[in-house]
């Protein structure tokens, strides 16, 4: 089996957008990712699934972190934490419980590290939700390699 063509496989599972933001010392880290699920009600853990060659690795182990989903609006903010850096920054800081979020994304989960499991080529890190709050909107979402947005009904 061919792991491009896997690829393109999983690419028609339509998923959200997120970037996922960390502090560490006076920095605040951040980066995209559409791996991002909802793991248990009690207690409350959501899973993100990061890349092992990405320099974020090193930021959130065991560390707190914040999935900020974002609106269909903030396609700028998804490429800048995808390695597109852009300059002004597309985007608004705003502090949230566990640390610096980004302003006017559909919904926040704050977390603190749960735990953390090898996923191969991925790190598998499991969060305890320790505040969220969310917003009305449209995501942001991703499918076949492309932005896209939810379709009216």
């Amino acid at each position: 089996m061919d792991p491009k063509d896997f690829r393109n496989c999983m690419g028609r599972f339509a998923t959200g957008v997120t970037v996922i933001t960390s502090e560490t010392g006076a920095a605040t880290h951040g980066f995209t990712v559409n791996s991002f699920t909802s793991v248990s009600l009690d207690p409350m853990l959501v899973l993100v699934s990061v890349d092992r060659n990405t320099k974020a690795l090193d930021v959130l182990d065991d560390n707190n972190f914040i999935v900020n989903v974002l609106q269909d609006n903030q396609q700028d903010t998804a490429m800048h934490f995808a390695g597109r850096t852009q300059d002004p920054e597309p985007f608004e800081w705003e502090q949230g419980e566990l640390g610096k979020r980004i302003k006017g994304s559909l919904a926040h989960i704050e977390c603190k590290p749960w735990a953390a499991y090898d996923g191969g080529d991925h790190v598998l890190y499991l969060g305890e939700v320790k505040n969220y709050v969310y917003n009305e909107g449209n995501p942001l979402l991703y499918y076949c390699g492309k932005f896209s947005e939810v379709a009216a009904t």
